[in-house]
């Protein structure tokens, strides 16, 4: 017998080291996790909420519902703009704010219920809203991530080419565009300083039996449509007018010029008289000789006196002519 329990104890094998390793994590991670709930319950950490709000809306932030409130902290960073907060005191009943804009108050008694309330929400007013309550329970927060919404402003109009365009004007964030018929075209995003986004789409349909056509513009803030008929050349005479004006145009002007000039060289004719050779007639030339055939007729005239005169002398006395 004694040989057979010995023999028993012979046969029972030790605690196997990774066996009692295995074992130890096992208590260690239970541990642990133990420990983090009894954190979480005694802090009531509960984490992160994102919140949308329309702009123009009003917003209320609730805070962590405990009795025998202590005391309880908005602390508020909004993307734009420094840091405000917002606190109460039990004991003294008592409220300070800290940089913050009328817009942000109590929306009860924070007795009663500290809940926080935003009136006309803008785009300013993201950011991130952390409330902190203090209360003989433990210590309690929770943040809000705050997101503000702008529907944009719809606009469907046909262009020069008679192709349907939509446009989805200053959202945030940016609105998507789609068309009932099928199209093949492709959005355009411009972004504003404001953080709002223009989105533009051209219709280019892939049948030519187009008739009517539907822009859907959808954004968290609203779903908008609009429908329009857009004939394929509508405007398409538009680029004819201008060529055909624009030559006119510069025939207009030719003309003008044309026309100036043409009278202008009438106006220096008429200043200026022509200059003309000089033309000679037979009366000129009678006119010439005439001071000559004078002078000859009285020289022959006075010659013939003269003669006469002499030829007197030569006559013998008794034959002389009788005065």
């Amino acid at each position: 017998m004694m040989g057979s329990s010995q023999q028993a104890g012979w046969c029972k094998k030790p605690t196997s080291p990774t066996n009692a390793r295995a074992t130890l994590k096992v208590v260690r991670k239970t541990t642990y996790a133990v420990v983090l709930l009894a954190i979480a319950a005694v802090t009531g950490a509960t984490g992160n909420k994102s919140v949308s709000v329309t702009v123009g809306n009003s917003s209320v932030l609730a805070c962590p519902s405990k009795s025998n409130i202590t005391m309880v902290t908005w602390k508020i960073s909004p993307k734009v703009g420094g840091p405000c907060t917002l606190g109460y005191r039990a004991d003294t009943n008592e409220t300070n704010r800290t940089n913050c804009s009328d817009s942000m108050n109590w929306k009860f008694t924070p007795d009663c219920n500290p809940a926080l309330e935003i009136r006309q929400v803008g785009i300013a007013h993201e950011g991130n809203y952390t409330c902190e309550v203090v209360a003989t329970e433990g210590n309690f927060h929770k943040t809000y991530n705050l997101t503000v919404l702008v529907p944009p402003r719809l606009t469907l109009y046909c262009d020069d080419h008679g192709n349907p365009v939509c446009e989805a004007a200053a959202g945030k964030p940016a609105a998507q565009i789609s068309w009932v018929l099928e199209s093949n075209s492709t959005p355009k995003e411009e972004v504003h300083d404001n953080g709002t986004v223009t989105v533009l789409s051209k219709f280019r349909a892939l049948s030519s039996n187009m008739t009517n056509t539907t822009c859907i513009v959808a954004h968290p803030a609203g779903n908008q449509s609009e429908s329009i008929a857009c004939g394929p050349s509508e405007h398409s005479f538009i680029p004819y007018v201008s060529i055909i004006t624009g030559f006119l145009s510069i025939l207009t002007v030719m003309a003008v010029i044309y026309y100036f000039k043409l009278h202008r060289d009438r106006l220096c004719h008429k200043t200026k008289p022509p200059e003309t050779a000089p033309t000679y007639s037979p009366q000129d030339d009678t006119m010439e000789v005439e001071p000559y055939t004078t002078y000859v007729q009285k020289e022959n005239v006075i010659y013939n006196s003269v003669s006469d005169l002499t030829t007197g002398q030569n006559f013998p006395q008794g034959l002389l002519p009788a005065t």
